[in-house]
């Protein structure tokens, strides 16, 4: 039996894709690792190209086991995903120690290629890399934003939804096989729906997954600011299993930079649509992504953005640095601020951010929270409450001396002790 190890960089759509490939695999009979430094016959890495650090990141990782390809400790070496898309011309001629390269969408190709039939019922058949409790489901593949700074629709294509019917299976199916949380995933879960029949049916695809699995969570990444309908919002009321946890990547504040970000909204529509979610469900936990040194960004525009932040207090917040990546619209800009202010700008923003965690983690204490137990690591059972997705956010320490086995299973915990980005708990039932 041939082992491939399949190793995956970048966002949870190249998790789910090297998922979908090992499914394949697995059925005809390979033997299948994630990210494993078990000896292997075959290795298949699914790369980043989004950014500058997660190109460096995709290459390095391509070097260390061309390295090995050379000096046959593996036999063959083949390279799909987002760099292979957007570089393969590049790379074929600089690591000619790869044996095939491969774009996004060719997944049947690396299966025909290993002398399998490819078999499309296959596909909601993949095999899981994350623990088997909590799963990603991508619902779409593409997008057809035009952000200015954004390279992924030059990657993946327009913006291709699944079926709701294909979607509702595949949820049923992981659901049934012991998937307590489901992360829905795309690149812009708000359009989903519109290449189908022109109209935005995210919140009825969620209604009917809540509906249909209703001991499962139900976990919304990247939503749109533009596509956050009042009927989603109605949502996320009507289900306790829809988590209050809403992901909306902002970007900025300041109407010009949202401007030149191809954004389609103002400073003054993300501020209402801020006020009308805290409104609308009160409970939530939002988590926003910010960049910091855009082209232009002036120290007051900086200012705008911390003041926002200041004012709006996210539960989870991360901060990228702008990123100059040929081929958008941004990268016709001078890309004027420099390195060391755009570091600066990043630190500011999370020291503000740490301040705010803390603060609203130390109002947890004495609270009795649901949390899902992902695993047991030192004395402590790691657990997430619905307000925290896995690996980017918070995390609850329970005790674990005395216990019994929880990972993967629901645990109501009381909270206390808190800081900055972790709570512990004591077990309650």
């Amino acid at each position: 039996m041939k082992k491939i190890n399949i190793v995956t960089l970048g966002c949870s759509k190249n998790t789910v894709d090297s998922e979908v490939l090992a499914g394949h695999l697995t059925q005809s009979g390979y033997e299948i690792f994630f990210d494993s430094d078990q000896n292997s016959d075959y290795v298949i890495i699914n790369t980043c190209g989004f950014i500058n650090d997660a190109k460096e990141e995709s290459i390095d990782m391509i070097l260390r086991f061309a390295e090995a390809r050379k000096n046959g400790e593996i036999q063959r070496l083949s390279v799909m995903g987002c760099l292979s898309e957007r570089y393969k011309k590049d790379l074929i001629h600089e690591i000619p120690e790869v044996d095939n390269w491969y774009g996004v969408n060719d997944i049947d190709a690396i299966v025909r290629d290993l002398d399998i039939d490819w078999r499309k019922q296959l596909v909601g058949e993949r095999v899981l890399s994350t623990p088997k409790h909590y799963s990603y489901l991508k619902i779409a593949e593409g997008c057809d934003r035009r952000c200015s700074f954004c390279a992924i629709p030059m990657i993946r294509g327009k913006h291709i939804s699944r079926s709701m019917d294909e979607i509702l299976s595949e949820a049923r199916h992981l659901s049934s096989i012991g998937v307590k949380e489901l992360l829905l995933i795309s690149q812009d879960l708000t359009y989903y729906g519109k290449d189908l029949i022109e109209k935005n049916t995210l919140a009825e695809l969620v209604d009917k997954m809540a509906t249909q699995n209703p001991q499962t969570w139900i976990r919304l990444h990247y939503t749109f600011p533009l596509g956050f309908t009042d009927e989603l919002i109605a949502v996320f009321n009507a289900h306790d299993n829809v988590v209050k946890y809403v992901d909306i990547p902002l970007q900025h504040i300041s109407s010009r930079i949202l401007k030149s970000m191809h954004r389609g909204i103002d400073s003054d529509g993300t501020k209402a649509l801020m006020r009308k979610i805290r409104k609308a469900i009160p409970n939530a936990s939002i988590r926003t992504s910010l960049i910091v040194g855009y082209p232009g960004e002036t120290e007051q525009e900086f200012n705008e953005l911390l003041e926002f932040v200041k004012e709006f207090k996210f539960e989870r917040m991360g901060v990228f640095i702008y990123s100059h990546e040929e081929d958008t619209s941004a990268y016709l800009l001078e890309d004027d601020v420099p390195a060391e202010e755009k570091d600066r700008r990043r630190d500011a923003l999370m020291d503000l951010q740490q301040g705010i965690s803390f603060q609203h983690n130390q109002s947890l204490i004495g609270k009795t929270m649901k949390v899902l137990i992902d695993r047991e690591e030192g004395d402590y059972w790691i657990g997430r409450t619905e307000f925290d997705s896995p690996e980017v956010d918070n995390e609850v320490l329970i005790a674990a001396e005395g216990s019994e086995q929880l990972e993967g299973s629901f645990a109501t915990v009381c909270i206390t002790r808190a800081d900055d980005y972790d709570l512990y708990a004591d077990i309650v039932s």
